[in-house]
């Protein structure tokens, strides 16, 4: 048995101990439900006697009760039934008997006994006996609201959540990893910064802040400096499309419960509508509008003229329609549309998480067009560029090749093509057994490489994708004209470096604690005037650094110089200069140094070229020492 499994039996087990502890603790009336393993532990979900609830005040009881369980070093024992039995055994379990019924008549169904007292449900496997459970290292650390089967009209439960390790070393680094995480808290940090907000009014899609876009520009500058130089031009697209364009697409059918649909006289308004049922009413003879055929080869109809928009969760569609504005030649390729546009999607209300998971947010996204033979040279561009960009963030990444999902579009020699395309650039660059594959888990629509990044504390984040593309093309009917005459069909590569922005800015904002680097800060040099009378040099220092493309914020005020040094501070602003007479006399600057150096009698050109450097050189680190210039 590998670690990976040994875990797996280990927090399971632990699992269905925490579950008996729970209704030792809270009576026979428990009802209990579900209890799987997870990344760094276990969960359970209960309904508790009516009148009664877990707190954090009673974490300990239930640890305590679950020592005491395991002491008592309980057999445990696997017995196979019939569903019949199953349902008798669980027959005061309302959601134990709804999974049994749920189960095909001829399943193998097993249960399994901790002790004569306790059953629970499960395929295991498991420890044999509760003694083997005795160095465990675990805790309860939170309880949370949840709904049966994830459906928000179903039962209201409480889900107790536990780490749960092999050793109690393992558990305490764990626990550490935990709180420098929130110390790190994008959330917190975000709100201390004044960067975004969240309203109830649009849930899951930021408010951004003064100071919060400052940062998003300088992000979005980059990017296009960056993609300037390696040949990209950048398009502008609707937020909102109408229907017909996402069944061309195929994101209709393959996306739609993710879309935000906004209503049109056909219909169809439902993110769950079944596309088939949709196709089929199209096509009926008492239909008010005369269904054409839109696809070629396709058994997708659709009315003419219908209203119903959808706002697009990609941007992928409107390229195509760009690139097909007029006849292409092979001299033109590659062709390189790189896009900003904001795009919607829709989660459920538990899977969103500040700026890690929203529903509305903006890709530094592109879709180049390219001939087969243009396929490699182009991807190892977009790997330098990729390299370029995580360098300057100070992060690491690695490669996984992503491969044919179940609902894939089109010939599968295709994919089969492009999937070797991919591996073939991926062992060059990183070697056979570089990178991982995920078998299934491509676009419905070609083949993927996901590039993930490690933050601070050791998670994993995609961000990067690069995606293969011989589908939309085809569906979009796109063309250019061969070096022989001849009308061949280019391949599209979707591209994104930063993925989500939102997504990218919670990272960094995580990875720097909010200390972010000259060049990114929001405001990257606040300006103290000691006194009123300092104000005027003060201003002639703030207009020579907006100049000089540097973001400034002074404080005229008449404030003491502690508190307008403190709130600066607060936002964490890279430099604050102090200005007094002896400043203003020798055309100087004093530097407060964002973790408590100072420099004095800095000449005002000096601090200038200090600014240019930091802001040409993206440097992670600030200039502290006049050594440095």
């Amino acid at each position: 048995m590998d670690k990976e499994q040994y875990l797996a039996v280990y927090r399971h087990s632990l699992a269905h101990i925490l579950a008996k502890a729970v209704i030792e603790l809270y009576g026979n009336k428990v009802q209990y439900a579900i209890g799987p393993q997870i990344e760094d532990g276990a969960y359970y979900d209960f309904v508790l006697p009516e009148g009664k609830s877990i707190t954090e005040a009673d974490f300990k009881t239930i640890e305590d009760k679950m020592r005491e369980i395991i002491k008592r070093r309980e057999p445990w024992t696997r017995k196979e039934v019939t569903k019949d039995e199953a349902r008798e055994i669980f027959r005061d379990q309302k959601f134990k008997t709804e999974l049994v019924n749920d189960l095909p008549e001829d399943a193998v169904i097993t249960v399994y006994y901790t002790g004569d007292d306790y059953v629970d449900l499960c395929r295991g496997p498991h420890v044999d006996n509760s003694q083997e459970l005795m160095s465990a290292a675990y805790k309860i650390h939170s309880c949370s609201m949840a709904y049966w089967r994830g459906d928000e009209k179903r039962d209201h439960m409480q889900r107790v959540y536990m780490y749960a390790f092999p050793s109690k070393d393992e558990l305490k680094q764990h626990i550490k990893m935990i709180e420098e995480a929130k110390e790190r808290d994008h959330k917190k940090i975000g709100a201390q910064l004044e960067l975004f907000m969240f309203h109830e009014t649009a849930p899951g899609m930021p408010y951004w802040l003064p100071r919060g876009v400052k940062m998003y520009q300088a992000l979005l500058a980059y990017s296009r400096e960056l993609q300037l130089r390696h040949g990209y031009s950048e398009i502008m697209a609707p937020l909102v499309n109408n229907k017909k364009l996402w069944l061309i697409s195929g994101h209709w059918a393959h996306y739609l419960n993710n879309m935000f649909i906004v209503p049109g006289f056909d219909g169809y308004t439902s993110a769950d509508a079944d596309v088939n049922d949709v196709v089929e009413d199209l096509k009926k003879e008492d239909a008010p509008k005369k269904a054409v055929k839109i696809q070629a080869g396709s058994p997708v109809y659709d009315r003419e003229h219908i209203d119903t928009m959808a706002a697009k969760p990609m941007n992928c569609p409107n390229a195509m329609l760009e690139y097909k504005r007029k006849n292409r030649s092979y001299k033109e390729l590659p062709i390189r549309y790189s896009e900003y546009d904001v795009l919607h999607r829709k989660e459920k209300s538990g899977q969103m998480n500040g700026l890690f998971r929203v529903q509305e947010f903006r890709q530094d996204d592109d879709h180049t067009f390219v001939m087969e033979s243009q396929i490699k040279e182009e991807i190892a561009d977009i790997i330098a560029i990729a390299d370029e960009v995580y360098k300057t963030f100070g992060v690491t990444y690695r490669a996984e090749l992503s491969t044919r999902p179940d609902d894939f579009m089109g010939d599968i020699e295709v994919w089969n093509r492009a999937e070797a395309d991919l591996k073939e650039i991926l062992d060059e660059k990183y070697g056979e057994g570089g990178y991982e594959i995920n078998e299934g888990d491509g676009a419905f629509y070609g083949p993927k490489i996901d590039l993930q990044i490690k933050d601070a504390i050791g998670r994993e984040w995609q961000c990067g994708t690069i995606q293969l593309d011989f589908q939309l093309p085809h569906n979009f009917g796109l063309t250019y004209t061969a070096e022989d005459g001849s009308q061949q069909m280019p391949v599209v590569i979707h591209r994104a470096i930063y993925g989500s922005l939102e997504r990218f800015i919670g990272i960094i904002i995580e990875n720097f604690k909010g200390s972010f680097p000259f060049w990114l800060s929001p405001y990257q040099v606040g300006i103290v005037p000691i006194r009123p009378e300092h104000n005027e040099y003060a201003k002639k220092v703030a207009d020579l650094l907006q100049q000089n493309g540097v973001r400034v914020e002074a404080d005229y005020s008449d404030n003491n110089m502690k508190t307008k040094i403190k709130t600066f501070k607060n936002y964490k602003d890279p430099y604050i200069l102090v200005l007094g007479d002896k400043e203003a006399a020798e055309n100087t600057v004093s530097i407060n140094i964002r973790g408590n150096k100072q420099l004095n009698g800095v000449p005002l050109d000096v601090f200038l070229d200090m600014c240019d450097e930091l802001n040409e050189n993206r440097s992670l680190t600030l200039i502290d020492s006049l050594d440095q210039e």
